[in-house]
Formats: C-alpha cells, sequence, structure tokens
C-alpha cells in the first residue's frame, strides 16, 4: 500500500493513534518488569495464548488502527515483531510464576524483540510524518525539498554496497495544451491521476518527487542502467495508455518524456539530477514519449 492514498486527516489520526499506541506499550513493559523483578502473579491477559491482541497496543493494532494502513510493509513488520515479543514475555512470565529461575537467554530475547519492536514502530512513525509533512498535496509526490537528502543517502549506500541507483526526470508532454483546451482543474486531475500511477506501479522503495509543475523525479535504487531503461520505458508506455477521467471533455490520454543516469558515487548529487534533465530535454527534442539515457554528448 502506498502511503499516498491515505488522506491527511487519516495520516494525522494515524500519527496520533501510533503515538498512544507506544504510550501504553510503554506501561505495559514498566508493569511487566515490576512483575518478574517484584515476583508478583502475572496479569493473567498477559499468559493468555492470544496475549498480543489483549494489551492495549494490540487492541489498538487488530481494531482500531486505519484500515488503509494495514497493508503497508511497515504495519505488517511492527505486528509481527509485537506478537513475538508478547510470546516471548508469555514464556518468562509462566517460568517466574513456577518459581524458577529466570533464564538469561530467554530474558535476552525477549529484550531483542523488545528492541526491534520499537524500531519498528519509529520507523512507520517517521515514514507516516514524513508523509504527512513532505508530500504534495495535489499529486501525493514527495515534494523537490526531500530530493537532495534522498539521493545523498543513496549515494553513501552506493559508495559501500557498490549498488546502484538511477535517477530519472520525467515531464508531462504537452501538459499545456490540457490547461489551454480543458482548464486547470483538468491539469490538476492530470498531474493527480499520472502520479498515482507512477507511485502504483513503482516498487515500494522507489521514490517520486514533485520537481516544479509538470515535472518529476523518480530515484530507483539497486537496479543498473540497463534494466532501469527497460523499467521506465515501460512505465512510459503504461502512462500513456491510461485513461484519465477529467470530467466535462471526456478522458484524455498523457504521454512522458524521461531522461535518466546512473546516480554518480563520486560527484555531487546535484550532477547526477542535471545529467538526467539533459537526458529527458534530448527525449523531448526526439520526439517525446521516449526514454532517453545521458551521455556526455549531452552536456
Amino acid at each position: 500500500m502506498a502511503l499516498n492514498e491515505v488522506t491527511r486527516d487519516e495520516m494525522q489520526k494515524a500519527v496520533a493513534q501510533l503515538r498512544e499506541a507506544l504510550h501504553s506499550h510503554q506501561q505495559w513493559h514498566g508493569a511487566l518488569i515490576r512483575t518478574l523483578v517484584c515476583k508478583l502473579p502475572p496479569d493473567k491477559r498477559d499468559t493468555h495464548p492470544e496475549a498480543h491482541k489483549e494489551c492495549r497496543f494490540g487492541q489498538w493494532f487488530y481494531s482500531d488502527a486505519p484500515v488503509k494502513l494495514r497493508a503497508h510493509p511497515g504495519f505488517i513488520a511492527m505486528g509481527e515483531e509485537h506478537h513475538r515479543m508478547h510470546r516471548l514475555a508469555r514464556d518468562l512470565l509462566i517460568a517466574a510464576n513456577a518459581g524458577g529461575a529466570t533464564p538469561t537467554l530467554d530474558f535476552d530475547n525477549f529484550a531483542n524483540s523488545l528492541d526491534r519492536l520499537r524500531l519498528e514502530i519509529a520507523a512507520l512513525e517517521r515514514e507516516l510524518e514524513d508523509s504527512l509533512f513532505n508530500r504534495d498535496n495535489l499529486t501525493g509526490a514527495i515534494t523537490r525539498f526531500g530530493i537532495l537528502p534522498t539521493l545523498r543517502e543513496q549515494q553513501e549506500l552506493v559508495k559501500r554496497h557498490a549498488q546502484q541507483c538511477c535517477v530519472v526526470m520525467m515531464d508531462l508532454d504537452n501538459f499545456k495544451q490540457v490547461n489551454d483546451m480543458y482548464g486547470h482543474l483538468a491539469g490538476d486531475r492530470v498531474l493527480a491521476a499520472s502520479t498515482k500511477y507512477l507511485i502504483g506501479h513503482l516498487r515500494p522503495y522507489d521514490k517520486v518527487f514533485r520537481y516544479g509543475g509538470e515535472e518529476f523525479l523518480l530515484c530507483l535504487p539497486y537496479i543498473d542502467l540497463a534494466n532501469g531503461r527497460d523499467r521506465v520505458a515501460s512505465l512510459g508506455e503504461g502512462l500513456a495508455a491510461l485513461e484519465i477521467d477529467i470530467g466535462e471533455g471526456g478522458p484524455v490520454h498523457i504521454s512522458g518524456s524521461f531522461g535518466i543516469t546512473l546516480l554518480d558515487p563520486q560527484l555531487p548529487v546535484e550532477t547526477s539530477i542535471d545529467r538526467a534533465d539533459k537526458a529527458m530535454d534530448a527525449a523531448k527534442a526526439a520526439g517525446r514519449h521516449c526514454v532517453k539515457i545521458w551521455e556526455p554528448a549531452l552536456s
């Protein structure tokens, strides 16, 4: 599930609920440690086979969390770790209640699971906040302010792991004609539908930024130039075939001109952006609706 499908109000509610659920979880953890240290009788809900659904965090996760969030990979990973942690906590409580010593390995496994859960919660919260504050309201794409930090982060990964990352510039062809013929509301619908298509047909970790107007920048990590070019070409064909409902005037079609280059690990990321931009200009000069790879002759 792409977070651009979640409305701003739903996103704000999800962030608030997640923080409240985390607070409840921290209280539960404090009570659990008190039970173990003071050798108190355990809460029956914590020794129940479905204990992960009994705590207040679990009640939120399984009942109150926004439906649109449930298919998100981060939400699923958080739930799996929460379930695992409760299973380990249950084993600790049962062993302690039987009067035996708490096995060091069992407690370490519980503590490690707890740390992983906190990391999953923090990662999801950060992603929700990024989507809330750094998304273009019209298209759902990330704003251009996120481009440089993202590409610099990818550049460090390229340096360390010898992976490759493609940078793509895209311009919607003849977009001005849509505005002139059908009006700006129709143009907005074209922008929103085009971006939704791009996001929906890329990998979960690919990123789409609104560079300005009808121009977009795509960051495609873990892919070489040849496969990146093929993927972008397929994306362009699908976009051109898309029927976009603009209301009165019937559906319209729009294509894109794409320029692609590898993210250079040694040069400033702005250089890679400029190269993708020059390749996009070459695609437009070649008749639009095509993909061009940057080469030194374009400089």
